[in-house]
């Protein structure tokens, strides 16, 4: 096994993000390796048939990449000590696509996520990010259970 010197994070922002980072932050000491925290996200392009917005999509995109750089900045900020080696950005695509390719793209050796725990119908109409990273990532993917 190769050495684990970068990190990708994939967050949300929601209070389980902060529990994943956590658990990302133990391995970064670990084996002193340098996180990246990424948010992605999703592209509002599939659905562009679907409703008429009082704006282009590509405005309101524009705007919400802009609020997701503040909130990225604001969680950077509130939940890791200023020590530990780190970067972090907002992407915008398909979630799962987006980080596979993140990972390959950046020499990624190891990507600590998390799991919004759906189960049944749930699963079935939104999918698992997870799921989709675990199965074509380039490196180790490690998946907490932020509910334990």
């Amino acid at each position: 096994m190769k050495d684990i010197k970068k990190i990708l994070v994939p967050v949300d922002f929601s209070e389980n993000s902060t529990k994943i980072l956590t658990s990302a932050v133990y391995f970064a000491n670990k084996f002193s390796a340098t996180l990246t925290i990424v948010y992605v996200l999703q592209s509002f392009e599939d659905y562009e048939g679907f409703f008429i917005p009082h704006m282009p999509i590509a405005q309101f995109e524009n705007e919400m990449f802009e609020n997701a750089k503040g909130k990225m900045e604001s969680f950077v900020r509130e939940n890791l000590a200023p020590d530990i080696p780190h970067e972090s950005m907002v992407l915008c695509g398909d979630v799962a696509e987006e980080l596979v390719n993140f990972a390959g793209n950046n020499a990624i050796d190891l990507i600590v996520m998390g799991t919004h725990g759906y189960k049944g119908l749930e699963q079935i109409l939104f999918g698992s990010v997870a799921s989709s990273v675990v199965k074509t990532a380039p490196c180790p993917v490690m998946i907490v259970n932020p509910y334990k």
